[in-house]
C-alpha cells in the first residue's frame, strides 16, 4: 500500500517516504509512527494507543514520545507551531489531518508476503541501534518468576509480585523496562529466559523463583548481564507467609531497589572503562556518577563535566541534569566555590531537570535540596515528598527527606526516612549521609549515645566528607567523648585548617534549639 498526501508519499512494502521523487532519511520507529497515523488518521490516538503500536507496549518515556512526534512532522515538512499534518490536541492526543490517497503498491517491487509483515508490524526491540546514541537508556527485561504453585499461573503471588517489580522500576525513570505483556507472551510462547533477552535485545534481565515451605515464602532473583550472560547480582528474600501484601511490598522493594543499584554500579564501572570522547549521553551521566560519589572538589568538578556532556549530547536527559544540579549545590554546601552562584545554578539545572520530564523522580528530589539550600523548607519537603509519590523505591528522596528533618523538622520522622533510606539501598554510596543524618535527628531527641555510635557509623565510609566528620566530632564531644571528638576534629584541619563550627552551621539549615546544642559542642572542643 502506499499513502500520497501533498507532495509526500509513504510506500509501506518498501518502507520508504519521499518528497516528490526524493527520498526521504526516517529511522524506523519514525516510519512506523506515521504509518500508523496515516491508517487511523479518522480517529484521535492516544499516548497509550502509539505506545502499543509502535513499541509493543514497551515502556517508554514522554520525552522520547515526544521526540518521534517532532522527527515525523519534520520528515513531512510540517512543524510544532503549524501542525498541518500531525495535530496535538491537548489532553487528547494525536490525529493525521492531511487529505491522503491511497494506491495499490507496484507489484513488481513487492516483496514477498512474510518480509512485508515482518516490515509493517512494529517488533517490539529495545535495540540501540534503533534509538539515536545520544537517547540511549540501559534496558531491563524482568521475566516472570517460577512458582512452585502450580495451580497459581496467572493472578498468584509470583506473578503479582513480577507485575510490581516492573512498574516500580519504570517509575524510577532510569532503565528502559520491557512492558509485563510481552514478557508474559513470550514466557507462554516457552521461549528460554536468555533467548527472550536475545529477542528483545536488552542489557540486563532478572529471573527468579518463588517457593513456599514451613510456613514462609522465599524468593530468589538473578540479575544478569545479558550481553556476556554474566551474573550481575543474585539474592534470596524470605518473609513469614502470612501476609501476601506486606510480602509484595517488603520483597519487592528489596528486589527493584536492589535491580536498580546494581545495574547504576555496573553501568558506572563499564563507562569508567571507556575513553571520555567515546561516551554516549547515558556513558557520560554515568561516568558523572562515578566521580560525583567520591565526594571531594577535584572529582566533583570532573562529574560536573561529564553532566554538562551528557546534557549537551541529549537535552532531554533529566537525570543527568539533577546530576548537573548536585555538583552545583556540593560547591555551595562543601563551601568549593561562590555559595550564592552556586546556589542558583543547582536551582536552575534542577529546573532544567523537571522541564526535560516532570515525572522523574530525580529532578523533584534535586529540586528539593536547591530548595533547601535557599532556607525554602517547607517548599523542599514538597517536593522531595513529590519525589517519593512519584516513586516510592527512589532512596534518595527518602535520604533528604531524613536530612532536611534531622536539623529543622519532625526528628522521629527523620530516623524513619533514613531506616527506610538504608533498608531500600543497603550499600548505597551515600550511606555516610544516611547515618549521619539519623544522628543529628537522634542529638534532637537527646538520645546522644545513640547518635554518637550513628555518627561514627557515618563517619567512617570512605567517602564521608568533612561535614560529616563534623557532625561526628561534635556528637561524640555531646556524649562526653571529646578525645575521640578530637581526633575527628583532627582529621578536618589535616585538610581545612580553619574550620570551625561557623562553616558547619553555614551549610547546615539547623533550627535555633539544635544549632545551639552544636555550638555547645564546639565551645567543649576549643
Amino acid at each position: 500500500m502506499r499513502y500520497v498526501f501533498g507532495v509526500h508519499s509513504l510506500d509501506v512494502d518498501r518502507r520508504e517516504l519521499r518528497r516528490g521523487a526524493n527520498p526521504v532519511a526516517v529511522e524506523p520507529q519514525v516510519f512506523d509512527l506515521l504509518v500508523f497515523l496515516i491508517r487511523n488518521r479518522d480517529r484521535v490516538l492516544s499516548k497509550d494507543d502509539l505506545i502499543e503500536a509502535v513499541w509493543a507496549g514497551r515502556i517508554v518515556s514522554d520525552s522520547t514520545l515526544t521526540s518521534r512526534i517532532n522527527a515525523a512532522r519534520k520528515a513531512i515538512g510540517d512543524s510544532g507551531a503549524d501542525q498541518h499534518s500531525i495535530k496535538t490536541l491537548p489532553r487528547k492526543g494525536v490525529r493525521f489531518l492531511a487529505a491522503v490517497r491511497e494506491e495499490p503498491a507496484n507489484e513488481s517491487h513487492r516483496p514477498p508476503a512474510a518480509a512485508t509483515a515482518a516490515a509493517v508490524l512494529p517488533v517490539p526491540s529495545s535495540s540501540n541501534e534503533a534509538v539515536p546514541a545520544m537517547a540511549r537508556r540501559a534496558s531491563i527485561a524482568v521475566m516472570p518468576f517460577d512458582d512452585d504453585d502450580a495451580a497459581a499461573a496467572r493472578g498468584g503471588l509470583a506473578y503479582a509480585l513480577v507485575h510490581d517489580v516492573i512498574t516500580r522500576l519504570a517509575k524510577l525513570r532510569t532503565l528502559l523496562v520491557i512492558a509485563q505483556g510481552t514478557v508474559f507472551a513470550l514466557q507462554e510462547r516457552g521461549v528460554p529466559a536468555q533467548d527472550a533477552a536475545q529477542q528483545l535485545d536488552v542489557d540486563y534481565v532478572a529471573r527468579g523463583s518463588v517457593t513456599r515451605r514451613n510456613g514462609r515464602l522465599t524468593v530468589a532473583v538473578e540479575l544478569t548481564d545479558a550481553r556476556t550472560s554474566r551474573i550481575v547480582w543474585t539474592e534470596s528474600f524470605s518473609q513469614k507467609l502470612d501476609d501476601a501484601f506486606l510480602i509484595l511490598d517488603e520483597i519487592g522493594n528489596s528486589i527493584v531497589s536492589s535491580i536498580a543499584s546494581e545495574v547504576e554500579a555496573a553501568e558506572r564501572a563499564r563507562a569508567i572503562l571507556k575513553p571520555p570522547s567515546s561516551l554516549d549521553a547515558w556513558g557520560a551521566h554515568h561516568r558523572g556518577l562515578w566521580h560525583m560519589y567520591r565526594f571531594n572538589k577535584a572529582d566533583n568538578d570532573r562529574a560536573q563535566g561529564f553532566f554538562a556532556q551528557a546534557v549537551a549530547l541529549d537535552p532531554t536527559f533529566s537525570r543527568a541534569y539533577a546530576g548537573l544540579s548536585f555538583t552545583h549545590w556540593q560547591n555551595a554546601f562543601q563551601g568549593w566555590a561562590d555559595r550564592k552562584v552556586e546556589l542558583e545554578h543547582a536551582y536552575a539545572a534542577a529546573g532544567e531537570s523537571l522541564m526535560a520530564d516532570d515525572r522523574d523522580p530525580a529532578g523533584h528530589w534535586a529540586m528539593g535540596r536547591a530548595l533547601w539550600l535557599r532556607g525554602l523548607r517547607d517548599q523542599s519537603l514538597s517536593e522531595l515528598n513529590l519525589s517519593v509519590d512519584l516513586s516510592p523505591n527512589f532512596a534518595q528522596a527518602h535520604y533528604t527527606l531524613a536530612f532536611v528533618h534531622s536539623q529543622a523538622g519532625d526528628p522521629a520522622t527523620a530516623i524513619m526516612s533514613a531506616d527506610h533510606s538504608h533498608r531500600l539501598s543497603p550499600f548505597d554510596p551515600m550511606l555516610f549521609a544516611i547515618f549521619a543524618s539519623r544522628a543529628m535527628a537522634l542529638v534532637r531527641l537527646s538520645r546522644l549515645e545513640e547518635a554518637a555510635e550513628w555518627a561514627i557509623r557515618g563517619a567512617s565510609r570512605p567517602n564521608a566528607h568533612a561535614q560529616i566528620l563534623a557532625i561526628a566530632a561534635y556528637t561524640l564531644a555531646l556524649a562526653g567523648r571529646q578525645a575521640e571528638a578530637r581526633a575527628y576534629l583532627a582529621r578536618i584541619r589535616a585538610d581545612l585548617d580553619a574550620y570551625s563550627v561557623e562553616d558547619f552551621l553555614l551549610a547546615m539549615r539547623l533550627e535555633p534549639n539544635a544549632e545551639a546544642l552544636f555550638r555547645r559542642a564546639a565551645l567543649m572542643l576549643d
